[in-house]
């Protein structure tokens, strides 16, 4: 049998008959099983990739629909035999095909075989023809298959370009001109494909009209973006002005996608791009994972390291936007680290040990982590060693950069319990000292940002301010267009503190302001950043102004879900239902959101008149008095810590301090 996704979801016999699969959630397990690409997927996340609010008996459901798969997928297995296609395997199930009976799987391994090897240009072609419609075509709800609709629409673009340009670096493609018109016409932005257009209009004689779309580009980039065309553009120009010799089919340079790069190339390229965010810093982590394993196969263990270490694009978030891939990149550091040995050179190992601190983001190891994964707390301690013995190399090293590097996992784990802005603060001030002593531009970045969230933590918006603005002039000037994103939400956060105050602004005001700092996270490259903070903020700025949490059921609210709903049920008079839910509230993740999270308990607890989880939660908030709730992140706020401390300390009155801990 195989399976197909390009498209409508579909399982064909070997004779191409269809298989029926059933109803439309049938269709989304095995759906999202094909885009795990054979990797487990817990019972957890299908429930909550399936359905927005689930219902009571949501795992009984599933497990229906999984049976009902295996009946279908296999229907002449003994009933005593073990499945084969939809397996088991620990808390969770996982798809077992080969990958050649997976469409989507095939379209991805020709085009990296494409990449690699431009004589297999025909089988590109062919997986592309075999796109039926956009990926996922019938599960359109769902943002687990937006995401990954997403991103396949990419690989396709690329797939397109990459096809076109190596047929013209063959001297072939003439007839590329109708395809490659239709293909800017739909994506206007894509300037690879303007010049693919241009190329393949030359080939076929037109010089004329090649120069023309040339114009054509560089108009829509002026007019619309205010961008002038790339090098590559001007120099592809020129060359047809003067008809060079290479536009006959001998091959171009070029640096874009389907190039061979070495693996440390591959890594610089990634590191340029995830400055730019979006599209561009979502092929940068991808990139560097591949160059990262290519470097491992080549059993260069210095090549290796300086491959994984190469990647220090400074990181502001205490969650990661792929926990799997980071998960990746530490196994491969650490294997390298080991091989390297305690004598190995000291330069490597600070960097490999920077990079298992950095990409150990302190809320993908917490206990609290929605993974289902039942953590030791050894990978986070590990990850917090690492950071010590990175920033102790990279002193004695007296390296600049390496240390900033180091500070950087210094500070993504310091979130090891609530009242630590100032500790921060202090890290932030010294890579900035160091970024603007030695000219590092990325890093004075980085520094600004982390003293503009401790400042915001700790209520000096006038400070914050300043460090803001400071890092939108180095943004500027470095081209790193993220930081605006940043400091947008920045500007939103101050908006709603200052709702408060005679004369500020309304309610409803910044309200508005969230949702265009929200409009313009959305396509910026950060799910692990963007997923859940919208829903967050509008009941940050609720309880501002003492008004109930939001009860739209559209809202994601992603990892802070357990701590925000006892607060919606209660706003829906559902009481019992969020005495439930408070009674089940883990302990908070070490993130930027932990004081946050500890008020939305101390809150619903006091509400509840929960006194021991109100004691215990004004005990945890007890460090972190001068601070406010959320805006460690300097990008929303509750209000100050003290209130909602305060108010569970009250509530818990003369009860003594009790054992009582939350489930994990």
């Amino acid at each position: 049998m195989r399976i197909d996704v390009l498209g409508a979801v579909r399982a064909l016999r070997d004779d191409g008959s269809p298989i029926d699969l059933g109803g439309p959630r049938h269709r989304e397990v095995l759906a999202r099983l094909v885009a795990a690409e054979g990797r487990m997927v817990t019972t957890d996340t299908l429930v909550d990739d399936l359905w927005n609010d689930p219902p009571a008996r949501a795992v009984g459901a599933l497990r229906t629909f999984v049976a009902a798969l295996r009946r279908a997928l296999e229907p002449d297995r003994p009933p005593r035999d073990p499945p084969r296609v939809i397996v088991t395997e620990g808390p969770g199930y996982a798809l077992r095909l080969p990958r050649e009976d997976v469409d989507v799987h095939r379209f991805e391994d020709t085009l990296a075989r494409a990449r690699r090897d431009p004589d297999t240009v025909t089988d590109l072609g062919a997986a592309l023809a075999a796109w039926r419609g956009p990926a996922y075509a019938d599960v359109p709800g769902s943002a687990w298959a937006q995401r990954e609709r997403t991103r396949l629409e990419e690989l396709r673009l690329e797939g397109v370009e990459l096809r076109a340009r190596i047929l013209l670096d063959h001297g072939e493609g003439d007839d590329l001109v109708a395809e490659l018109g239709a293909h800017v016409a739909e994506h206007p932005w894509r300037e690879p494909a303007w010049g693919l257009l241009a190329r393949a209009l030359y080939r076929a004689g037109r010089q004329a009209d090649a120069l023309a779309s040339l114009r054509r580009a560089r108009a829509m980039l002026v007019d619309q973006l205010g961008l002038d065309p790339s090098a590559e553009l001007q120099r592809l120009e020129t060359d047809i002005l003067n008809r060079s010799a290479p536009l006959e089919g001998t091959r171009t340079a070029w640096t874009g996608p389907g190039v061979r790069l070495g693996p440390r190339t591959t890594v610089d390229l990634a590191r340029t791009l995830a400055l730019a965010g979006g599209d561009a810093l979502v092929h940068s982590r991808r990139d560097r994972l591949a160059a990262v394993q290519a470097a491992e196969r080549t059993g260069d263990l210095s090549l290796t390291a300086r491959v994984i270490g190469a990647y220090d694009v400074p990181a502001i978030w205490s969650r990661a936007d792929d926990p799997e891939q980071s998960r990746a990149v530490v196994a491969a550091a650490e294997r390298t680290l080991t091989a390297l040995g305690p004598d190995g050179p000291a330069d490597l190992s600070a960097r490999l040990l920077a990079t298992i601190a950095v990409e150990s983001r302190s809320a993908d190891l917490s206990r609290a982590d929605l993974s289902g994964a039942d953590l030791s707390g050894a990978e986070l301690r590990r990850a917090q060693q690492a950071a010590r013995q990175a920033e102790a190399l990279a002193r004695d090293l007296a390296d600049p950069a390496l240390l900033a590097f180091a500070l950087n996992g210094v500070f993504l784990q310091s979130f090891t319990r609530p009242g630590l802005a100032a500790v921060r603060d202090g890290i932030g001030a010294e890579i900035l000292d160091l970024a603007t002593r030695h000219e590092l531009p990325n890093f004075a970045v980085l520094g600004r940002l982390i003293r503009l969230q401790s400042a915001s933590a700790l209520g000096d918006l006038d400070a914050a301010a300043s460090h803001a603005r400071a890092a939108e002039q180095l943004a500027a000037a470095t081209e790193a267009p993220l930081v605006f994103v940043l400091t947008r939400w920045f500007q939103a956060r101050t908006a709603a503190a200052r709702s408060t105050e005679p004369g500020g602004p309304t309610a409803a005001t910044a309200a508005a302001h969230y949702r265009a700092a929200e409009n313009a996270l959305r396509t910026a490259g950060m799910p692990g950043l963007h997923r859940g903070l919208f829903p967050l903020a509008l009941l940050g700025l609720r309880l501002l102004h003492d008004r109930p949490a939001p009860t739209d059921p559209d809202l994601d609210w992603g990892p802070y879900r357990p701590w925000a709903l006892p607060l919606v049920l209660l706003a829906q008079d559902r009481v019992e239902e969020a005495r439930t839910a408070l009674a089940a509230v883990p302990e908070p993740a070490r993130d930027h959101m932990q004081e946050a999270m500890w008020c939305l308990t101390a809150r619903a607890a006091v509400h509840l008149g929960e006194r021991e989880i109100a004691a215990h939660a004004a005990a945890s908030l007890r460090d972190a008095g001068a601070e406010h709730a959320g805006a460690a992140s300097g990008m929303l706020t509750l209000g100050p810590v003290a209130l909602y401390s305060a108010e569970a300390e009250s509530c818990a009155g003369a009860l003594p301090r009790s054992g009582y801990q939350p489930p994990r």
